[in-house]
């Protein structure tokens, strides 16, 4: 049995994906067409010049190894303490529990570029400017309470029963975390790590506001400044470049697309 796409569902696939089509198409279109006052949504002479220029550049192998540091710092740091305090939480009582939650909230409506200046600050007191540091950690601030947000459903959705029956067979709270519950709230941490790991890969504002000078630490969003000048821009490199940068992010999200849709159906029912 076959089941037919609405036409509206359909529309909207066709709208997403075209600015990716058109980043893919920019790529492999040689400079004379993509200069061109009418460009055309094809092209009958694909040139992989702009990606020779990308991996031409020096720098292009480190600015993809450090995002690729950034972003799994981001994802495993972020998500393990996520997991820890939506987990208690959840299961335990103490006092201002509740004012925790909402501070969980609040911290979601502050303005990132708002906290640009301070952070740069912070990071300046620490010691932390010019390194891949002063990324991955206001990275891990930010992500943190829409990942606790989110964990609490899972860890709320597992029944008490079984972790009383855990407990009765002698395990202790970290095994009962380690081995039952862990598994359980899977699908929810791998949700939790896609956006963790979109924010921090595709972070432009802190690199260009806390990676000054040295070069060696940049990370792939930078390095589209590169083929980016006011005076004469690449269009083909910066399109090549961003193609670049996509494939990991594609990538991650194809090898963890099951769980990722079981996980966003646990939010929703939350």
């Amino acid at each position: 049995m076959t089941t037919k796409l609405p036409g509206r569902q359909v529309a909207i696939a066709v709208v997403v994906a075209f600015p990716l089509y058109w980043m893919g198409l920019g790529a492999f279109k040689p400079a004379g067409e993509i200069e061109s006052d009418r460009p055309r949504p094809w092209t009958l002479s694909p040139s992989p010049d702009s990606f020779r220029r990308v991996f031409g550049q020096q720098e292009f192998g480190r600015y993809f190894v450090s995002s690729l540091v950034v972003a799994g710092s981001v994802v495993i740091v972020s998500t393990l303490i996520a997991f820890l305090a939506a987990t208690a939480v959840t299961r335990f009582r103490f006092r201002f529990r509740l004012t925790l939650s909402i501070m969980f909230l609040v911290a979601r409506m502050v303005p990132v570029e708002a906290l640009s200046i301070p952070l740069f600050f912070q990071m300046r007191d620490f010691g932390l400017l010019n390194t891949l540091g002063s990324l991955i950690l206001p990275r891990i601030a930010f992500s943190l309470p829409f990942a606790i947000r989110m964990l609490r459903g899972f860890v709320k959705g597992v029944p008490e029963a079984l972790e009383e029956a855990a407990y009765i067979d002698g395990a202790g709270r970290s095994r009962f975390l380690r081995q039952i519950l862990f598994p359980l709230v899977l699908p929810g941490l791998v949700a939790t790590s896609v956006f963790s790991f979109i924010s921090a890969r595709n972070d432009f504002l802190f690199a260009k506001s806390f990676i000054i000078s040295d070069t060696s630490q940049s990370t792939l969003p930078m390095a589209l400044l590169v083929f980016f000048k006011p005076a004469d821009p690449d269009r083909g490199g910066v399109m090549a470049a961003s193609t670049v940068m996509t494939i990991p992010g594609l990538v991650f999200f194809v090898l963890v697309l099951r769980r990722l849709v079981s996980g966003l159906g646990g939010a929703v029912k939350d």
